[in-house]
């Protein structure tokens, strides 16, 4: 079966090809977008035209410091999700690695993370304040519970003869961890890291919408109540394009040093 075909089931193409089509999907949803706008299918105070976004986008990155709000919320984002990241790694790989910590941890994790973040913005307030703490939290308390057993499956993933090829070799439980468990999830644990990224940008206007004067959230929150769309919409796809150039960067270091995947 030739499974070349970008049509095939489970088939691959060249780079070339999924980029072209790629660009061919962009340009589909613009045009979309754009009819639905022209004729009104969509009254234009709702659905503004995309040029007159990308205006909007102008003027605000010249007449209103809008570089320094998105600047603000690339550093809450990352500031947030690498305290995830060093906290999550460890206690995941812990809670598959030594049951008495799984069986004490995954039952709270997983009722908190099923419980509404939005909810929990006024009692983070209470605890952390108006500050950049509260902000952070939030972010984090919509990252850290999900990546966190996303590491404790990757870790179970790993094959056991590999544990017991090192135990064979005379390693202890650290250097199984460090040297042999966390390189061979490695690759897994990054695409996880890549998706949680994701997930902590959908939470940047929840955060930054609450007792906030600064950020992507405050801006396209300040814009709304004055029913500017275009500018409601420019902030929107700021967070997207921001977010997806992030996912092929961090997708093209996935390629390039996991080659034999």
């Amino acid at each position: 079966m030739n499974r070349s075909s970008l049509f095939a089931y489970r088939g691959s193409g060249s780079g070339r090809s999924s980029v072209a089509l790629g660009v061919c999907a962009f340009v589909g949803f613009i045009a979309v977008w754009s009819l639905l706008s022209w004729y009104e299918f969509v009254q234009q105070r709702f659905l503004p035209l995309p040029w007159h976004v990308v205006e909007a986008l102008w003027r605000m990155l010249t007449e209103r410091d809008f570089l320094d709000d998105i600047a603000i919320s690339v550093a809450r984002v990352w500031g947030a999700f690498l305290l995830s990241v060093v906290m999550a790694v460890p206690i995941g790989m812990w809670m598959s690695s030594y049951r008495i910590v799984g069986a004490l941890l995954e039952p709270i994790i997983d009722f908190i993370r099923y419980l509404p973040i939005p909810a929990l913005v006024p009692l983070l307030i209470i605890w952390f304040g108006i500050g950049e703490a509260s902000k952070v939290a939030v972010l984090w308390m919509g990252t850290f519970f999900q990546l966190v057993l996303l590491i404790a499956d990757d870790t179970k993933r790993v094959p056991r003869e590999y544990i017991e090829i090192g135990y064979t070799l005379g390693a202890k439980p650290r250097q199984i961890t460090r040297d042999i468990v966390l390189r061979a999830m490695l690759p897994s644990m990054v695409d996880n890291l890549r998706i949680t990224l994701g997930w902590c940008w959908t939470w940047i206007i929840v955060a930054e919408i609450v007792a906030a004067n600064s950020g992507i959230g405050h801006a396209i929150w300040s814009m709304r109540r004055f029913v500017k769309t275009p500018e409601v919409m420019a902030g929107i796809l700021t967070v997207g394009v921001i977010g997806l150039a992030t996912d092929q960067a961090i997708r093209y270091l996935h390629r390039r040093y996991f080659r034999y995947l």
